[in-house]
C-alpha cells in the first residue's frame, strides 16, 4: 500500500516537520538527499540557515516521493476520483 494518495498529501505531511523531525520521518524512504552531516555542518558554519536548508530538503523530498509513487494532483471534485 502506498503511503500517500496524492501530491497534496505529501505536501501536507512535510509541512509541519521541523529539521530534526524531517530526518526521522523521511529516513524510511531512503531518499537521495544531501547527507545530514553535511547539512548540519553548513548550518553550524552559518553559511546557510536551518530554515533554508529545511525548505530545500522538503522540496527535494516532495519531488522524489511524488515521482516514486506516481502521485497525481488531488481531484478537484470528489466524483473525479476513481476508487
Amino acid at each position: 500500500m502506498e503511503p500517500f494518495v496524492d501530491m497534496e498529501e505529501v505536501e501536507e505531511w512535510l509541512a509541519p516537520l521541523d529539521y530534526k523531525m524531517f530526518w526521522q520521518e523521511t529516513a524510511r524512504f531512503e531518499l537521495d538527499l544531501e547527507p545530514r552531516a553535511s547539512c548540519d555542518a553548513q548550518i553550524a558554519s552559518k553559511s546557510i540557515d536551518e530554515k533554508t536548508v529545511l525548505f530545500v530538503l522538503k522540496g527535494m523530498a516532495r519531488l522524489q516521493l511524488i515521482e516514486r509513487f506516481g502521485l497525481r494532483p488531488r481531484a478537484a471534485m470528489p466524483w473525479e476520483r476513481i476508487h
